[in-house]
């Protein structure tokens, strides 16, 4: 039946097309430029149509902002690099952006075509003006440190946890807060709100991208904490199998769990933006997030397969984020759809809903919510969210260290 059962998601669906074809004419015409937003779109075409929510100088700032990241993110990501290569490059990679001659070849498909060809994305940053440049470069130096510090340290504590996601996500929410400043467009936010931004995000993808992680060849790199999936099963791995499904979810529920707690401050941070192209581009993810972790949580599907929200959901969410009254609408709706999946039998039941309750009652107590209809006429929420249990490269959902 696919989109035909859902004919509310096809305008939206229409749109989010066109909207790709608009990001394809905004491409500069210089060569690094077209590479740069070519390669956006290989790497992230969620990302790729979010962004173009941004007014052009920030859009090309956020662009380079996010494909150097990507690019540090190959190396850490590249587990066939011996570590006495891997850690020089991670901690001088904010040298690297700017020169243009500097190459180093790793990663696989689309990633190797942009480590191959990051010059490219180096002659584009040095476009960019020197407020823009001095945020990058001090984003890419702290996070570059904290991933050579991670290379050699298993994430054992929730403390860990929180510190690693700090490194890879809350950065980018620093950055990003400091790229907006620097447009003159909003003030500086805090940085512990910026940093619950970057955690709500990168535990999400933790969470969502289990098998994917656990599978990964040759060897695999994990950021669940031991501090959290040790009270379920004696090895992480032990997570996948089927013997220990009951176990699994309850440990998945446990993580959710942790995400949550970011939630409210994402919210502040959101409510504070004036210029609505930056609450748009901040927005759409946050829901995306939102509505992962609610089709995540309580679904032993994380352990068999892909789960994701619905290619027509997220076209829906992309269509209609335009306000802040949006954002407490979704936020409360995906909090509801969770609740409604809590097992009192579950160890956290309590702790999981103490937090969604002061989340819906932060939206609540907006005074701005309104029906956006994510859930109206929704029966199975497993399958009325979700799509899983096969991968798709054209997909679009969050991913990775930034906002994919």
């Amino acid at each position: 039946m696919g989109v035909l059962s859902r004919p509310e998601e096809v305008p939206a669906l229409l749109r989010l097309k066109l909207a790709a074809g608009r990001i394809r004419r905004q491409i500069p015409p210089q060569d690094h430029w077209a590479f740069a937003y070519d390669m956006l779109q290989r790497v992230s075409r969620s990302f790729a149509l979010v962004i173009q929510q941004l007014g052009p100088d920030l859009r090309n700032a956020v662009c380079v902002f996010y494909l150097v990241l990507r690019a540090l993110d190959t190396v850490e990501d590249d587990t066939a690099i011996p570590n006495e290569v891997k850690l020089p490059i991670l901690r001088d990679f904010y040298r690297h952006i700017y020169n243009p001659d500097w190459l180093f070849s790793c990663g696989a498909n689309d990633y190797r075509v942009l480590m191959d060809n990051f010059r490219q994305v180096s002659t584009a940053f040095l476009e960019l003006g020197e407020g823009y440049q001095k945020a990058i470069e001090e984003i890419t130096r702290r996070m570059g440190e904290g991933m050579a510090k991670f290379i050699c340290t298993e994430v054992e504590t929730i403390d860990d946890y929180d510190e690693y996601c700090h490194y890879v996500a809350g950065l980018v929410g620093y950055g990003l807060s400091r790229l907006f400043h620097a447009t003159g467009t909003e003030d500086l936010a805090p940085d512990h709100l910026s940093n619950s931004m970057g955690l709500f995000l990168q535990k999400t993808n933790i969470i969502r991208d289990y098998l994917e992680d656990i599978n990964e060849i040759p060897r695999c790199r994990m950021f669940w904490p031991r501090e959290i999936w040790s009270k379920y099963v004696d090895k992480l791995e032990d997570l996948k199998y089927e013997e220990n499904s009951e176990k699994a979810v309850q440990c998945l529920n446990d993580m959710v769990t942790n995400a949550l707690i970011h939630a409210q401050d994402c919210l502040q941070y959101m409510s504070a933006l004036k210029d609505n192209s930056n609450f748009r581009f901040c927005a759409i993810p946050q829901i995306m997030a939102i509505g992962t972790c609610a089709i995540c949580y309580n679904n032993v599907k994380v352990f068999r397969g892909v789960v994701k929200m619905r290619r027509g959901l997220t076209a829906r969410v992309i269509d209609e984020t335009k306000s802040i009254s949006d954002v407490y609408s979704a936020f409360y709706e995906f909090s509801s759809l969770l609740e409604s999946k809590i097992d009192d039998n579950d160890p956290n039941a309590a702790l999981t809903r103490r937090r969604v309750d002061a989340i819906k009652k932060t939206c609540k107590s907006s005074g701005l919510l309104k029906r956006r209809g994510l859930r109206s006429g929704e029966i199975n929420v497993q399958n009325a969210y979700a799509d899983h249990d096969r991968a798709s490269s054209g997909g679009y959902y969050l991913g990775c260290t930034v906002w994919q």
